[in-house]
């Protein structure tokens, strides 16, 4: 494990042996010992058992013949989602670059974070404007995340971060202070101020903005990580994913909770993860924690994972949506991919094809192409050399095209996916 993840550790034991020392101030409190940290979650019996909303269902459509492909449809309040089915990702409740409001039925579903959110405006004042749906004015489905993995991936970033041993701006500032039972507490990227995330707040937050599917509190852990430590984050998670199941529970408001899954690369914790989540009335599932260091890593753990998953029930995979990883994963029978891949491809430069494959249209060799990118869908109104003047003369509007031209690949690029499966070509 990397100095910056147990940094936290280091400075809340030394707080304690602080607290405990004679020479500390008699108004100083103690903090109070944590819970062991192998504390089961509370058990299934204890929550009622599952009903499904009248607005919220997984339809199976049709499942392939010869994969565990399948083509659905996930009704929602806010209309129905294809799947297999590509999500765009709105970090601040807009898509970088692009109005998603034109785009219509292209971005059937979208994700918003719910820590860049907190952070601002505030649950407050998207609560006020009617919530998310009414505040960026989309009257289509939106799912929203914890927040927990922009916290915890500050204290150790990406997995690519790990292997090659970088240092990110946001662990060089400490801004994860410290895990406990109780939630994570970290200090604002805006502006320093110290806030808690537990299970409870982030579902009241999720609540706030109305979204049509939310995401329970969990611990992102670090790709490296020793096993007796990956036990007890993955339990950890566990008790608080089971205490976001009960907030919500207690006021539904039209709106689903998927678990999400845990357990790194290690088969049978994934395996506990899913014994024990998919015992609890959650109304579908999420495939997160860290995923593997490469594709390899990545289909092997869906192999295993997926079948866990009742096929009565919609299920996602966070965080990973480019083409490579979504040709590899549907065979498995993933529905639901988000990533902001293809938009920040397009915000840099680059184009997906069917023609071409990928393009970098900064390059020469695209200087006197009179032609558009593909000759079906997309941006075919501009040319590959008018795209490429546009990026070379820095105007700001050949970031929005080619975004869009990207929003409009992914789309076609899922349709082409479900037409296969309903073939029983993939």
């Amino acid at each position: 494990m990397s100095r910056a993840s147990i940094a936290p550790v280091r400075r809340f034991c030394s707080a304690i042996a602080e607290a405990s020392s004679p020479k500390s101030s008699s108004k100083r409190r103690r903090k109070p010992l944590s819970p062991d940290p192998y504390t089961p979650p509370p058990p299934p019996e204890s929550f009622p058992p599952y009903e499904e909303l009248d607005c919220f269902r997984f339809e199976l459509v049709h499942q392939s013949s010869r994969s565990a492909a399948r083509v659905g449809r996930v009704h929602t309040p806010h209309g129905v989602i294809d799947t297999p089915g590509f999500v765009a990702v709105a970090t601040n409740a807009a898509l970088k670059a692009v109005d998603h409001r034109p785009l219509g039925d292209l971005l059937q579903l979208i994700f918003c974070n719910t820590y860049h959110l907190l952070l601002h405006p505030g649950p407050q004042v998207i609560k006020e404007a009617g919530g998310l749906h009414s505040f960026m004015q989309r009257d289509r489905p939106i799912i929203t995340d914890s927040g927990g993995f922009q916290v915890f991936s500050l204290a150790h970033g990406s997995v690519t971060d790990e292997l090659n041993m970088k240092k990110s701006r946001a662990r060089d500032e400490s801004l994860l202070l410290e895990v406990s039972e109780n939630g994570a507490t970290f200090r604002s990227y805006r502006d320093g101020k110290r806030l808690t995330l537990t299970p409870e707040s982030s579902v009241d937050a999720q609540k706030a903005y109305g979204s049509d599917i939310i995401v329970p509190l969990d611990e992102l852990p670090p790709y490296h990580i020793d096993r007796e430590k990956l036990h007890r984050s993955v339990l950890l998670s566990h008790r608080w994913e089971a205490r976001s199941l009960r907030r919500h529970l207690e006021d539904r408001r039209n709106q689903a909770m998927y678990a999400v899954v845990h357990g790194g690369i290690d088969e049978p914790m994934r395996q506990m993860s899913a014994e024990y989540l998919t015992s609890l009335p959650f109304d579908g599932y999420a495939i997160g924690g860290s995923l593997g260091k490469d594709r390899y890593e990545l289909f092997n753990l869906l192999r295993f994972v997926v079948p866990l998953l009742p096929k009565e029930k919609p299920n996602h995979l966070l965080g990973i949506a480019d083409v490579e990883s979504i040709q590899g994963s549907v065979p498995f029978g993933v529905d639901t991919f988000d990533s902001c891949f293809p938009t920040r491809l397009g915000r840099h430069g680059t184009l997906l094809t069917k023609r071409f494959g990928r393009v970098q249209i900064r390059q020469g060799k695209w200087k006197n192409v009179f032609e558009p990118p593909d000759w079906e869908g997309g941006l075919q109104g501009h040319t590959l050399a008018y795209l490429h003047h546009l990026f070379k003369a820095h105007e700001p509007i050949a970031a929005t095209l080619l975004t869009l031209h990207n929003l409009h690949f992914m789309a076609e690029f899922m349709e082409s996916i479900r037409a296969k499966i309903l073939n029983d070509e993939i």
